[in-house]
């Protein structure tokens, strides 16, 4: 299974990265988690104290790769970096891309040669279970990569905005040929929270998490995202569950 995670900034898209990701796990997967957001708050919602080093600084093995000095190789080969730079946490494979795409910038620089080409080479070539924390613009999924995608989950919260980013973003999907466009409704404090989301979205959701002060406690203090044995736990094993019957 791979699954993109997107959505506006500041409704959770880390926060169900790693409870996706942390979930993944415990149903006995193997798990990739891939930060590919410029925020790269992943890392610490899987609980890693310290920083991690993103691929983008392995200069010397980017200018080996994908060249350099204004010759750039569009397809290095990259298919032995998932098994030499990561970092072992809680059971999942962490990768931070530390990314220097941006929404339509078209850049050719061997740092984006190297780092989509690992996206690629993650999304259509590996057997485990790939998530992706991606910024709000799906543009690092080029048309080969969207396709490989088997869903691109959009988070919102209860907010007008949120909602209209996911509409964005399907709009996009619907250009890269990403058919499986779902959506997780995050910080819900209550019926009317749901109610107005469902109003919002027209959709069944994948599932409703709910607001939670643990999640942001460990939000403030950087530390690992919870997944107790409460609402939250009930509520990813929901979207898990949902994910799996709409991609079978």
């Amino acid at each position: 299974m791979k699954v993109a995670v997107v959505g506006k900034g500041g409704v959770g898209k880390s926060t169900i990265s790693a409870l996706l990701s942390a979930y993944g796990v415990e149903q006995g997967r193997e798990v990739i988690a891939i930060d590919a957001d410029p925020d790269m708050n992943l890392s610490s919602c899987l609980g890693v104290r310290d920083q991690v080093t993103p691929l983008i600084k392995l200069e010397d093995l980017i200018a080996e790769r994908a060249g350099g000095g204004g010759m750039v190789k569009l397809n290095p080969r990259v298919s032995d970096i998932p098994d030499k730079f990561y970092e072992k946490v809680n059971g999942v494979k962490l990768m931070v891309f530390g990314t220097v795409w941006s929404g339509g910038g078209g850049c050719t620089c061997p740092e984006n040669a190297f780092l989509r080409q690992i996206l690629n080479h993650l999304i259509l070539d590996r057997d485990e279970v790939v998530v992706v924390d991606m910024e709000a613009g799906i543009e690092h999924l080029g048309r080969g990569t969207g396709e490989g995608v088997d869903a691109l989950v959009a988070v919102v919260e209860p907010d007008r905005r949120s909602i209209e980013t996911k509409l964005r973003i399907e709009e996009l999907a619907e250009d890269i040929g990403v058919d499986n466009v779902y959506t997780v409704c995050n910080k819900v404090r209550g019926e009317a929270d749901r109610e107005f989301l469902l109003d919002a979205i027209e959709e069944k959701p994948l599932g409703f998490i709910p607001y939670s002060e643990e999640i942001r406690k460990s939000s403030r203090n950087g530390e690992k995202v919870p997944l107790n044995k409460g609402q939250i736990r009930e509520s990813m094993k929901e979207v898990w569950s949902d994910l799996l019957t709409n991609l079978s």
